[in-house]
């Protein structure tokens, strides 16, 4: 027993020896991952944004048009219902179903409207019919009395001179009433006539309305114009259209049938690097959807014009990218990374970006690995790296963060300095993307 505890003491104490030895090793190691070796070989260098795809063509799939001459007005009309994007459909398919609420109302009006002038016009001809039948048999009695007072007078010629004058005295007067009677049946007629084509100009016109109204209730049943892939439009705030939405006379669009054998990256380049961008720049295209496979493609298009994007204040520059080939798996709003080329350069020193320093003098500077703190002058640089143009040789070992005692490297490269100032001149301050210490170079 007592040899048993003899030995787990020392066991113990060997334990606590072994683990003091080790911290003090490991306390005193400086990690691997704080260097890093000056790199040589080609460099690129580029641009880096998310975007997303579009397609290159599509065809708008529309709401109804309004044709001139039609007398139908109408300004926001809600979609009421909308495939599921991404549906794919075949020529004349159902799309989309338009509210048809207020269009409803305003057929129901013009029926009402054209059932009013209908019964109009019919009350009109049946009493134009009474009134001109009466007046032609007023005529035709009137007819018979000139008639009778012509015979009066010829049968009075042997009659005192008296009665002839009466007789000759009723015959005008009956011919007078029988003008007159021609007269007002004329006016009456011709009144008549025209009250029955201005009726008949209503009826057409609220006819034609409520037709009007009919076949473009019939379109707000929306159809595929061709086979292919709903795809939902995209309005001008960024968000897409869908059901609740509005469309107008103005803008039809419900949503697009994309040709997906030809895709485009649309990206937003910010205004410093925009000036790098160039039509026909190679560029390397991720698609997060598929993290796996690689595109290529060449920079088709670059606005001249900057433009503020929705929620944010920062002027941006819209970049189109042309997919190399064609891919079935890709589709229209995919998020892609795009990496565009701006230049390559062959046997380049370059360094990882963050293992530069800057003092408020604006002089970039790194530490080495060997206790100095080189002055370097730089050259162009991409998002991970910055060339080295002079102060650095390859394979050199260099911090990657800020040493424990900074004070105590030796300052070497001040000959760079002269140059490094007069380049401040001529493009601004280089090494203002860089971290800044308090203290200066010199």
């Amino acid at each position: 027993m007592k040899k048993t505890l003899i030995t787990t003491g020392i066991v113990v104490i060997a334990s606590f020896i072994i683990l003091y030895v080790l911290t003090r090793v490991t306390s005193k190691r400086t990690p691997t991952e704080l260097y890093t070796g000056v790199q040589k070989g080609q460099f690129e260098i580029s641009v880096t944004s998310a975007g997303e795809l579009i397609a290159e063509k599509s065809m708008d799939i529309k709401g109804p048009e309004i044709t001139m001459g039609r007398d139908i007005r109408f300004f926001n009309i809600k979609i009421q219902d909308l495939l599921p994007e991404g549906t794919v459909v075949k020529e004349g398919d159902y799309i989309a179903t338009l509210d048809r609420t207020d269009l409803n109302n305003s057929l129901k009006d013009a029926q009402d409207l054209l059932t009013t002038f209908q019964t109009a016009l019919y009350v009109k001809l049946l009493d134009t019919a009474v009134v001109l039948n009466d007046l032609r048999d007023e005529i035709k009695n009137q007819r018979f009395t000139v008639q009778e007072a012509a015979m009066t007078l010829h049968n009075s010629k042997y009659e005192p001179p008296t009665t002839i004058r009466q007789a000759e005295i009723e015959l005008d007067k009956a011919q007078r009433s029988l003008e007159q009677q021609l007269r007002s049946y004329s006016q009456i007629l011709a009144q008549n006539k025209t009250d029955i084509i201005n009726q008949n100009y209503w009826v057409n016109k609220v006819s034609r309305r409520v037709k009007d109204i009919e076949e473009v209730l019939v379109q707000f049943t929306i159809k595929a114009p061709a086979p292919g892939m709903v795809i939902y439009k995209r309005e001008w705030s960024g968000n897409k259209r869908k059901v609740g939405s509005m469309i107008n006379p103005f803008d039809r669009v419900v949503a697009t049938l994309p040709d997906l054998t030809s895709m485009l990256s649309k990206t937003y380049i910010n205004e410093i690097d925009v000036s790098k961008m160039r039509v026909g720049q190679n560029v390397n295209i991720t698609i997060d959807a598929f993290p796996k496979k690689r595109y290529n493609g060449i920079v088709s298009f670059v606005a001249n014009v900057g433009e503020k994007l929705l929620n944010t204040d920062d002027k941006v520059f819209e970049v189109q990218i042309k997919v190399d080939g064609s891919d079935p798996a890709l589709r229209p709003s995919m998020t892609t990374g795009n990496k565009i080329i701006v230049s390559s350069i062959k046997e380049a020193i370059y360094i990882p970006t963050e293992c530069v320093q800057a003092g408020v003098d604006s002089i970039p500077f790194v530490y080495t690995k060997k206790g100095i703190k080189q002055i370097v002058l730089l050259g162009e640089s991409n998002d991970k790296h910055v060339l080295i143009e002079k102060g650095l040789e390859p394979g050199t070992l260099i911090y990657l963060n800020n040493p424990e005692d900074p004070e105590k490297f030796r300052l070497e490269g001040k000959d760079l300095i002269p140059v490094i100032k007069e380049r401040e001149k001529a493009r601004g301050d280089v090494a203002g993307m860089f971290r800044k210490k308090p203290e200066g170079i010199l």
